[in-house]
């Protein structure tokens, strides 16, 4: 059985507040790595830009969180911010597989 269509608002809080807060799980847990550990499979000048990324596109995340809060979840997020930062998440999951395979190798 469906269930009757949401209204934008509660739509955007069901749908967007989770997505919001899976980037800043994700890009918590790659910024740490980065902080903490030397990634033989990167450079240092991509570490570095990597976790700059990461960092500017928290402060994004952060700011869209804060308005969708401000506003009681009538603002939204142009789906063509959302992109970007879906690529990001990607590449920080192949960094965190290749670390893990990386440290497994190691061992």
């Amino acid at each position: 059985m469906f269930n009757a269509p949401l209204p934008e608002t509660q739509l955007l809080k069901t749908v967007l507040k989770p997505l919001l807060d899976d980037f800043q799980v994700w890009f918590g847990r790659t910024q740490t790595l980065l902080e903490e550990e030397r990634l033989e499979f990167l450079e240092s000048p991509e570490q570095e830009s990597l976790l700059a990324r990461i960092q500017r596109t928290r402060q994004e995340v952060s700011t869209a969180q804060a308005l969708l809060d401000a506003t009681d979840g009538q603002t939204g997020v142009e789906t063509s911010v959302i992109v970007p930062w879906h690529q990001l998440v990607l590449e920080c999951w192949q960094v965190g597989m290749r670390f893990h395979q990386q440290r497994s190798q190691n061992m």
